[in-house]
């Protein structure tokens, strides 16, 4: 296809809301506030910032350049860059298909729980009674009604990785959906994905302001709220807190797929992307603040209702055992009480001390939760608890569905954009065929995802699927453009585009601080996983109601291998391949190749 016509967005805002709706994701969500609350809640930001400027705006900016200028998906510009390059290419569209793979599965969950939000009592409140319809499910009971609902009725996962069974039919059912409105959104390309990126962009944040609005004004907000930012500076001690805030810009920004060079091939060749990649990064990173504020403080709310209500069960003990009046006891007097009675009735007490629970609110905000957990756990947990819960369940998994919906169309548009680049494909396949096809292929494998034992075969395309891949081929991207393809020839093509050459900040960090940062990355990233000895997955024991670590078996520890190296082999696997044909052309005629002519 010509460059000139190459379809393009309407306009700059649709590209910057674009990139704001594919970076902004379950991430910021779920997994900032998780970090936030493990190194020393606002003490955490400054690894943060730094590591903001120092990898992240950087990177984004360049992989922005390159979409720019070559007006090509990942496959068709690496290989433009340099001819043995075109695996970095196809190394980042399995990377997305890998996503893609598991990435819907949220979204549909998403979807089964926002279906189940409109009842009079929302499912996860209470537990089901049993078949005699003499008590609760003792599942349900030895767990919370929140877990059962989610590990056994929206999964009815099994109890490890080697029991199969059937797929959940509405689970499959909320697949196909997701997988349909995935389609409609990036049918006709950039030209829809342009109008919808206007309300998958923008939506989040009015749900993230009225629940911001709704959870500091509930009891104990506040205790969050505090906790977040107040900073454990001896956290910055420990040298994970700072690579845990460095791989967290890395994949909060979405480096490394080969959405955002899709993305930017769609732009004008005059786009000021250069302050473009900083609105979108500083925009990315702010609602990761700002999301973290709405979770604490919701997190003060459960922590707060969780500590009262652990109080209460220990006033109504000392209340029974001690025959008092009900008025004796407060929640604010009970700690004097217990010194009192511990004092003045010594024997009886002792009796007490195998019933007596440990109520600490600050050990309730230390217990920190990530991923599906605090998406779909914590939070249920904390919604059944606020007055009209079903209008917050609904906002919240409506915010959910859209943020996951906004990341999957750049990494949708990650795979169909090189394929769109391949002249065979554009000639015999219309886009909405294309897409149609591609959509179909990864609701096919995702089905997988479905049966019972899906989630941990989910867990592994999660842990395994693109983190070492990703620090590979954003490490081969930025040594590329900086020492293969030439930092200078480099600055000339922005300025051929800006008008105006890089300065030096831009300069020093594509030449030697990002490149330093990813490969520290790159090498921890290996010796951890050499030192963490056989890979664990968490699996659901329906007798203890609680998760177990359990090890994955040969075949899965097989398949987490193969999830490691398959997109990072097609790096030296596609530049041999290059080599061997560029070796084919340029060889001389051999003498009997004029007989094969004659037959002879």
């Amino acid at each position: 296809m010509e460059k000139d016509a190459r379809p393009s967005w309407d306009n700059p805002m649709q590209f910057v809301l674009a990139c704001v709706s594919y970076a902004v994701g379950l991430g910021n969500v779920w997994r900032f506030p998780y970090l936030c609350q493990m190194h020393g809640g606002g003490g955490f930001m400054i690894p943060y910032l730094l590591m903001l400027v120092l990898e992240g705006i950087p990177l984004f900016s360049m992989e922005l350049a390159i979409g720019q200028k070559m007006r090509m998906g990942s496959i068709g510009a690496w290989s433009a860059i340099n001819p043995y390059l075109g695996g970095v290419g196809i190394a980042s569209v399995i990377t997305s298909l890998y996503l893609c793979l598991y990435y819907n599965v949220i979204n549909a969950w998403s979807f089964w729980y926002l279906f189940h939000s409109f009842q009079s009592v929302l499912p996860w409140a209470e537990c089901p009674v049993n078949a005699n319809r003499t008590g609760y499910l003792e599942e349900c009971e030895v767990a919370t009604a929140t877990q059962y609902f989610f590990y056994r009725e929206t999964l009815n996962v099994s109890s490890s990785i080697d029991e199969n069974g059937g797929m959940h039919m509405g689970q499959a059912l909320c697949l196909l959906l997701a997988w349909m409105i995935v389609y409609l959104f990036t049918v006709r390309g950039v030209k829809s994905t342009g109008k919808v990126v206007y309300f998958t962009a923008t939506f989040p944040y009015v749900v993230l302001f009225v629940y911001l609005i709704r959870g500091v004004t509930l009891h104990g907000a506040l205790n969050g709220v505090k906790y977040m930012f107040t900073p454990k500076l001896e956290q910055l001690a420990n040298p994970q807190t700072w690579i845990n805030a460095a791989t967290q810009i890395f994949f909060s920004l979405g480096l490394g797929f080969g959405s955002l060079i899709a993305f930017a091939s769609y732009n004008h060749h005059n786009n000021n992307f250069e302050r473009q990649a900083i609105i979108v990064s500083l925009i990315n990173s702010g609602t990761s603040i700002f999301a973290s504020l709405v979770t604490f403080s919701i997190y003060g709310f459960k922590a707060t209702f969780n500590y009262e209500s652990c109080l209460q069960r220990m006033r109504l003990l000392l209340l029974n055992t001690f025959d008092m009046a009900e008025d004796t006891i407060t929640l604010d007097n009970i700690d004097y009480w217990f010194s009192e009675l511990n004092r003045t009735h010594p024997l009886q007490f002792a009796n007490l001390i195998p019933k007596l629970e440990t109520c600490d609110l600050e050990a309730e905000l230390d217990t920190a939760v990530e991923g599906t957990g605090l998406a779909f756990i914590v939070y249920s947990e904390a919604i059944k608890n606020m007055p009209a819960s079903q209008l917050w369940s609904v906002l919240y998994f409506s915010m959910l569905l859209l943020l996951g919906m906004g990341s999957m169309l750049g990494n949708v548009t990650a795979i169909i954009t090189p394929l769109r680049d391949f002249k065979v494909l554009a000639r015999n396949f219309s886009n909405e065929t294309l897409n149609g096809l591609v959509c179909l292929f990864c609701l096919l494998l995702g089905l997988g995802f479905t049966t019972r034992s899906g989630n941990y075969w989910f867990t592994m395309f999660n842990e395994y699927g693109a983190t070492f891949s990703l620090l590979f081929i954003v490490l081969i991207e930025v040594v590329t453009v900086s020492y293969l393809y030439g930092l200078k020839r480099f600055e000339k093509d922005i300025e051929d585009m800006l008008g105006h050459k890089p300065n030096w900040y831009w300069k020093i960090m594509w030449a030697f601080v990002s490149p330093l940062l990813l490969i520290s990355l790159f090498i921890f990233y290996i010796v951890d996983y050499i030192r963490g000895g056989t890979p664990t997955y968490q699996a659901w024991d329906q007798e203890l109601g609680k998760s177990v670590v359990m090890e994955y078996p040969w075949y899965g520890q097989a398949f987490i291998a193969l999830l490691l190296v398959s997109s990072v082999c097609c790096v030296p696997a596609a530049a041999l391949y290059a080599f061997c044909t560029k070796k084919q052309k340029v060889a001389p005629p051999r003498e009997h190749s004029i007989s094969a002519v004659t037959g002879v």
